[in-house]
């Protein structure tokens, strides 16, 4: 696919609002309009997930949850690139829910809502889901003690938007298991995400790359 001038609007949370950089110009989704003379529109929130959050936040502007925010995005759009649920996994407190939800109570239900949303306002455009990132102490978190959820890693969230988005058809770019980077060994936390979470300018390069070469292949 030729990126050059098509208009491409990015949802997602405190990576794709560039958290982490070193200016808002690094980003994945500025890099990527740098190198291919797309458009892009930049719509993180840092805090957000894709599921509402039960109990208020500290910071309201952190409740405020994907599906919220697809009617204040560019209504032309060509393509809509969704990256998020690594906040759903850390801090969020829905319940994980399964595949037949359809509602905003779970993490399941949300996501389903939120593509369906997505393909209402944009049904000529390509829509494209981005899974979460590897991340420092992602394995083996159980939130029993709080009645939210028994234990559900972050693979069980990156499984869930590849299958949600199976049923819609919707492309998904498994950057779990395709980026690289995982910060879990030194040399690459160093490298590209030196907090454990938030990839550097070098990070969203190697984002971008993976992108990149994944809308070209649509």
């Amino acid at each position: 696919m030729d990126l050059r001038n098509k208009k491409i609007a990015f949802l997602g949370d405190s990576i794709t609002e560039g958290h982490g950089t070193t200016s808002a110009e690094h980003t994945f989704w500025n890099v990527l309009a740098q190198r291919t003379g797309a458009q892009s529109y930049g719509y993180g929130i840092g805090g957000t997930r894709i599921a509402p959050q039960r109990q208020p936040s500290a910071n309201p502007r952190h409740d405020i949850y994907f599906g919220s925010r697809v009617d204040e995005m560019i209504p032309d759009a060509d393509i809509v690139v969704v990256f998020g649920g690594t906040n759903d996994y850390g801090h969020g407190d829905a319940a994980f829910g399964t595949m037949a939800d359809r509602t905003e109570d779970t993490f399941c239900g949300s996501l389903h809502l939120l593509m369906r949303k997505l393909i209402e306002r944009y049904p000529e455009a390509l829509i494209v889901f981005m899974t979460p990132l590897h991340r420092l102490g992602e394995a083996g978190r159980d939130y029993n003690e709080r009645g939210v959820r028994g234990a559900a890693d972050l693979q069980a969230y990156v499984d869930a938007i590849i299958e949600a988005a199976a049923y819609y058809g919707i492309p998904v770019l498994d950057l779990f298991r395709t980026s690289g980077i995982q910060p879990e060994i030194p040399a690459l936390r160093e490298r590209y995400m030196p907090d454990g979470l938030h990839p550097c300018d070098a990070g969203h390069e190697r984002i971008a790359d993976r992108l990149i070469g994944f809308l070209n292949t649509l």
